[in-house]
């Protein structure tokens, strides 16, 4: 028989974290670490700083063994539901464009300001002196 895996949110897994109750979330999976805070090679303030997100680049980035993950499934508790986390708009390539265009657009519009500015600087400087 197939053991059921309990989905977690984020925000219920952000609400375990404090040295006595800690949760991390890695690769979509939610763990419990809070027996294995004194014994983290990296302190606990490590893990507990990792509480509240999802804790996989810093992960990774901290070049964990072979047997550091195995040791890790121990204290996984449940997977991340996401189901509920808000999916990233992916920009087309003309909507991209469009934004560009509009950029250029502006930057046409005002560049007027800045040569006028400057302009009528040089003019009054020019008839400043020529009264002297």
């Amino acid at each position: 028989m197939p053991t059921l895996t309990k989905l977690y949110t984020m925000q219920e897994a952000s609400e375990h974290n404090s040295a006595g109750d800690c949760w991390v979330v890695v690769d979509g999976k939610v763990y419990d670490v809070s027996s294995y805070l004194e014994e983290h090679p990296g302190g606990d303030d490590v893990l507990l700083q990792a509480t509240g997100k999802d804790a996989t680049d810093e992960f990774e980035d901290a070049g964990h063994s072979k047997s550091a993950r195995e040791l890790m499934e121990s204290f996984c508790v449940g997977e991340l539901d996401t189901s509920d986390i808000p999916q990233l708009e992916i920009i087309s390539k003309k909507q991209t464009n469009y934004f560009s265009e509009k950029l250029v657009d502006l930057s046409k519009q005002y560049w007027v300001v800045p040569v006028a500015a400057v302009g009528i600087s040089v003019v009054v400087t020019f008839l400043y002196l020529r009264k002297k």
